[in-house]
């Protein structure tokens, strides 16, 4: 990540949910180290039904750190997505901390994936990565103005064909459910929203190289075939999804591209499907026009 500063956002201020690591934090570096004011937000506490941990409080605490070190503001606030009320609170505190917002970064998920998670997997799937997106986009375009860019996080799950998947269980249905309605959410909002020059944009990663990622439950989903696989195991499975021969994406990769769409180099860009994919999407469809 280049620490130069070159203002790419300078003057705006962002919200970012699921910023305690992961993706989320690389988009609030990114986007801190281009100019921007952050605002983040995460549960800072575990799902049940995912098989691995979420972001933690001191980790929040570290992104908060990371973006001042950078030079610019920032503020961490614990809050659930799933909660429509806490993220409207959470919108307020921004405005009263900051006095705008202009990006929205809808980034909070899980991928609850595997056989043996049984079906509270696809109900907290749908409940974070589609409801939880929509609850805070909901409460962040009513405070949103011309030139303000909101941003989901997609997934090249959403698509790839149902029956390419594998079987992840009822948590990788729901998780597909989620990011394509998602992803068709972007589509609508971006067509309403224009006519305010209000951008949404949706960004559709292949495998990232984050905590999602790497965990048994995953390392399964890719390697039926051996009863515990190992992270070096499952690895030489994951080029699979790509068309490029690369096992997964840096959190950079899609940090870059979400800088861009908040910037003013695609302020006529809206209702894209984004993807940072390796080629992936090239592997299960043909050419639409």
């Amino acid at each position: 990540m280049t620490q130069h500063q070159t203002g790419r956002v300078a003057g705006k201020v962002a919200l970012i949910t699921g910023g305690a690591r992961g993706q989320g934090r690389a988009h609030a570096v990114a986007l801190a180290a281009e100019g921007a004011d952050v605002v983040i937000t995460d549960l800072c506490a575990d799902i049940a039904s995912a098989p691995y941990p979420m972001g933690t409080a001191a980790e929040l605490a570290e992104t908060v750190e990371l973006v001042e070190k950078l030079g610019r503001r920032a503020l961490g606030i614990t809050a659930d997505v799933r909660d429509p009320a806490a993220m409207r609170a959470a919108v307020a505190r921004t405005i009263a901390e900051f006095g705008r917002l202009d990006v929205v970064v809808a980034q909070a998920g899980i991928a609850p994936l595997g056989k043996d998670r049984g079906v509270q997997a696809m109900l907290d799937a749908v409940d974070v990565d589609l409801l939880g997106a929509i609850a805070t986009i909901n409460a962040a375009v009513p405070q949103l103005s011309a030139g303000a860019s909101v941003i989901a996080t997609g997934s090249l799950a959403a698509l790839r064909p149902r029956s390419s998947g594998g079987s992840g269980g009822p948590g990788a249905v729901g998780y597909k459910y989620a990011k394509v309605a998602l992803a068709q959410y972007v589509h609508e909002l971006a067509t309403v929203l224009a006519p305010q020059r209000i951008r949404v944009n949706c960004v559709h990663p292949t495998n990232v190289d984050t905590p999602m990622l790497q965990n048994s439950g995953m390392y399964k989903l890719f390697r039926p075939d051996l009863e515990d696989p190992t992270r070096e195991q499952a690895e030489a499975a994951f080029p699979a999804m790509q068309a490029m021969p690369v096992p997964y994406v840096a959190v950079e990769d899609v940090a870059a591209a979400v800088v861009y769409l908040a910037s003013e180099e695609s302020r006529y860009v809206t209702g894209m499907q984004l993807r940072i994919d390796a080629g992936g999407y090239l592997n299960i469809a043909e050419f639409r026009p």
